[in-house]
């Protein structure tokens, strides 16, 4: 045999080879080719249309297999059927329909909803659909493919696009992904669309949050007044205290922008708008090292959606303000969506407007000149707010996804004010700005199945700007103070095993703060700029039992501060075991700082209305706030009973008298301390069909001590030793309805030894006060309602319209009191701050 003929047999010899092996090792091959390799082996003859098989491809039967195990092999591959015309020869028959496009619905396997926005991809050419709000989908090809599903939230699934030759298009069911480190122990707290976390989370779904009394829609900062733990002692939310901390101490954050300003109307309705968030995560204690600041409580709001999500919109009124939202889709990947909220206030007036405007403009430049007998005073204002946001989601590829933020706030107050003296009219006009600019960037990918990577930047911009012109004199007061936060943060999820997490990462941060007072006459200018810069390291170990007996977390949090070159370490702990199936008890710790507060330098600043300025540690004057806080708890949830008991003891050091609000002897003293904080918070919860019924229980013992002052050790302005509040929820026939009560003594209150004001400096009159914070103010009570109904307008459209009562009982309480001394009178004046008077609210919203 010469040399051609020995190349050709090896060339016949290694292409056979190739062809066994490609049967050996399941190389999909043409269906045809199959059957020719079937009639050699077995001596039969198939009948078939070539349209009907020539786009089918699969991995060749096992030659061990017989003829009936290889057609019903085939068979179930391509859902051909195999007729038997005589023993040698074999009809096909394909009754799928050739002449549809492959086809579909992707449906949650427990729900039996449809999956809308999810990934199909071809694996065999990486193209790919997406499936649409009905959950249904269609591929141009005609063959055999592998497909993939993939959708955050639901199990990967692959399956043959055989499936999909059917008379109708087939329904394929999804299983909702498990994600570890996501048990709950309280699936409904207080209302359903809350709830508790094995990881000491709670978490809010403000589209799903039921009905909660007083409330017309979920405002995030209002439901967080209804939680153990969580309280304003002065109705005002810009006042809210975690466990006994100030409202400077909590930690906000909006896509990862910092928010320094969280309420409109100088404290009665949340900043946000409250038709746009997916998710509010709140921690007061055993915090993720990932999250500095906040000694008190972290609240982290998000409003980004999983996947690309179907286009929505709404248009929404109550006696304060109109609002709308809009999402729509931009191209298959990607979708815009965009609110606005604007109160009529300045040219429309309401009596829910008129009761917020007698509850904050009490004692303020506003109302102080308006009860004059010897000068005829007037004072009018015009006074609005409005917030919006845009998001920009960018999904890349499958487990990419890049969310653009924009946000913007605003308060803004003009006063006009006159007076009539010896015939002579003076005008003067006096006005307040807060603003709120904030912007970020988000990308997270799962760049492999065990790694996901999240890359942040946020820059936010808060100012207070004022100008009080004095009836009495010429006198212009100028005041400004403005933040400018900005971040970057690197973190790495990965998954270590099937029960077990570490997340790591970097987080840059820079602080500056300015302050600016001018005053004409006597001219007087201060200007005052900080800055300071952070570095952190922080590292977080996760781990969940497989049967969910434990949740742990332990976080490490390492940061440098540039401008005094100090590092703060501090560690954090979360630890949930179930005792019992109907039983967990949970421990937590963590240290931590903020380098940030408000101060107050005098009573008048800002028109009275909002006295606080943010200012920066200086590591001297100004101590870094640092807290150390342990608790322990325990919950048992059984037969739609659920009962919580949180303990806990927090040290917070490094506080200045300037940012507790003090309006005693103590308002213009500047010495540093620290306040002890030993506290209880008890829920009993019971559920039953559609009613939902729960009390709960606050103790608190919360004491300053200041070294330099004498009594060093006295109650906390933020002390409430007793709390209760209580609701009963329910929805019947499309109608919700709450109501629900709140009751806690009085805040602590410094009382006066003299009527007359004492001279401890001679010439110069003084209020004689007692002991700080000797005394406490009455108890608060208060008893709120609140209906909604839901109407179907269309398929996807519902109208929703339904109405508030605040203080239904309408109980005037004193929630703030203090002492001053006239100089024209020459007398000690006693001067109250009263609760909101009963308050009518009303709502009408469409949803498309």
């Amino acid at each position: 045999m010469n040399l051609k003929k020995w190349s050709r047999f090896l060339v016949i010899g290694y292409l056979f080879a190739v062809s066994l092996q490609a049967q050996e090792n399941g190389i999909p091959l043409p269906l045809k080719q199959i059957l020719d390799n079937i009639s050699k082996v077995h001596n039969v003859n198939f009948n078939y249309i070539d349209e009907e098989i020539t786009f089918f491809k699969l991995n060749p039967p096992s030659k061990n297999l017989t003829l009936s195990e290889k057609l019903n092999y085939i068979s179930k591959k391509t859902h051909l059927k195999f007729e038997f015309i005589t023993p040698k020869h074999i009809s096909i028959v394909n009754n799928q329909r050739l002449d549809k496009p492959l086809c579909g619905y992707l449906i949650d396997e427990d729900s039996q909803d449809p999956i809308a926005f999810a990934t199909l991809q071809n694996l065999e050419n990486n193209s790919y659909v997406t499936s649409d709000e009905n959950g249904f989908f269609t591929f141009s090809e005609k063959n055999i493919f592998t497909i993939e599903v993939v959708h955050v939230g639901y199990e990967s699934l692959s399956f043959s696009s055989s499936v999909l030759y059917s008379e109708i298009c087939p329904k394929i069911t999804v299983k909702q992904h498990v994600t570890i480190l996501e048990n709950y122990t309280a699936e409904v707290y207080l209302t359903k669309g809350i709830t508790k976390k094995t990881n000491g989370i709670f978490e809010l779904s403000p589209k799903k949050i039921g009905l909660l009394p007083g409330l017309t829609e979920p405002d995030v900062f209002q439901t967080l007044q209804q939680m153990p733990g969580f309280l304003s002692s002065d109705e005002n939310i810009a006042n809210t205290s975690v466990r006994g901390g100030t409202h400077d101490q909590n930690l906000y954050r909006w896509n990862g922008i910092k928010l320094f300003h969280t309420a409109h109307f100088f404290g009665l309705i949340s900043t946000l708008n409250p038709n746009l968030m997916h998710k509010v995560s709140v921690m007061k204690n055993g915090t993720p090292a990932q999250y500095g600041d906040g000694v008190s409580g972290t609240v982290l709001i998000s409003t980004h959606a999983d996947s690309i999500e179907k286009p929505s919109a709404a248009i929404g009124v109550n006696l304060i303000n109109v609002d709308f939202y809009s999402k729509f889709k931009i191209s298959k990947n990607a979708n815009i969506e965009i609110s606005g909220r604007r109160s009529y206030t300045d040219f429309a007036t309401s009596p829910t407007y008129s009761s917020y405007y007698n509850k904050i403009f009490q004692n303020t430049i506003v109302t102080n000149y308006s009860n004059s007998e010897d000068i005829k005073y007037n004072t009018t204002e015009d006074f609005y707010f409005y917030d919006f946001s845009a998001q920009y989601h960018q999904q890349i590829k499958n487990k990419t996804h890049l969310y653009v933020d924009l946000i913007g706030i605003s308060n803004v107050l003009d006063v006009y004010q006159n007076k009539t003296e010896n015939n002579l009219t003076i005008n003067k006009n006096s006005y307040l700005e807060q603003q709120t600019l904030g912007a970020s960037a988000l990308l997270k990918s799962e760049w492999n199945k065990n790694n996901t990577l999240t890359f942040t930047a946020a820059v936010s911009y808060y100012s207070i700007n004022s100008e009080n012109e004095s009836l009495e004199n010429n006198q212009i007061f100028n005041q400004k103070n403005t933040v400018l936060d900005t971040e970057t943060s690197i973190t790495n999820a990965t998954h270590i095993t099937k029960s077990s997490i570490l997340e790591y990462g970097y987080q840059f941060n820079e602080k500056g703060i300015q302050n600016i007072d001018e005053v004409n006459s006597p001219v007087i200018s201060r200007k005052t700029k900080e800055v300071l810069r952070s570095h952190a390291l922080f590292s977080d170990f996760k781990y969940l039992s497989k049967k969910g007996k434990i949740n742990s977390r332990i976080g490490i949090r390492q940061t440098y501060i540039e401008e005094f070159s100090k590092w703060i370490f501090e560690p954090r702990f979360h630890f949930n075991y179930k005792l019992i199936p109907s039983v967990n008890i949970e421990i937590q710790a963590e240290k931590k700082h903020q380098t940030y507060s408000q101060i107050i330098d005098l009573q008048q600043d800002f028109l009275g209305i909002e006295k606080r300025r943010w200012v920066l540690s200086d590591n001297e004057n100004i101590p870094i706030i640092k807290n150390n806080q342990i608790a322990l708890g325990f919950t048992f949830s059984k037969k739609n009973w659920l009962l919580t008991l949180d303990n806990y003891y927090k040290i917070v050091e490094g506080i200045s008298s300037q940012s507790q609000g003090f309006q005693n002897q103590l308002e213009f003293v500047k010495i540093n301390g620290k306040y002890n904080v030993l506290g209880s918070e008890l829920l009993v919860q019971k559920q039953w069909k559609n009613w939902t019924a729960w009390t709960s229980y606050t103790f608190m013992n919360n004491k300053y001590d200041f070294p330099n002052w004498n009594p060093s050790t006295f109650p906390n302005n933020f002390e409430i030793s007793h709390t209760f509040k209580s609701a009963i929820i329910t929805e019947i026939n499309k109608i919700k309805l709450s109501l629900g009560s709140i009751w806690f003594t009085g805040k602590p209150n410094t009382t006066i030894y003299n009527n007359e004001p004492v001279y401890n400096i001679p010439g110069t009159p003084s209020v004689g006060y007692n002991n700080p914070n000797n005394s406490n103010l009455e108890d608060y009570f208060q008893l709120n309602f609140s209906t909604a109904y839901t109407i179907k307008t269309g398929k996807k459209s519902k109208l929703n319209f339904g109405f508030s009562l605040l203080n239904l009982f309408n109980n005037n309480k004193t929630i703030n009191q203090h002492y001053r001394i006239n100089y024209i009178s020459n007398k000690v004046e006693q001067v109250n701050t009263y609760s909101l008077e009963r308050t009518f609210n009303a709502f009408l919203r469409y949803n498309l």
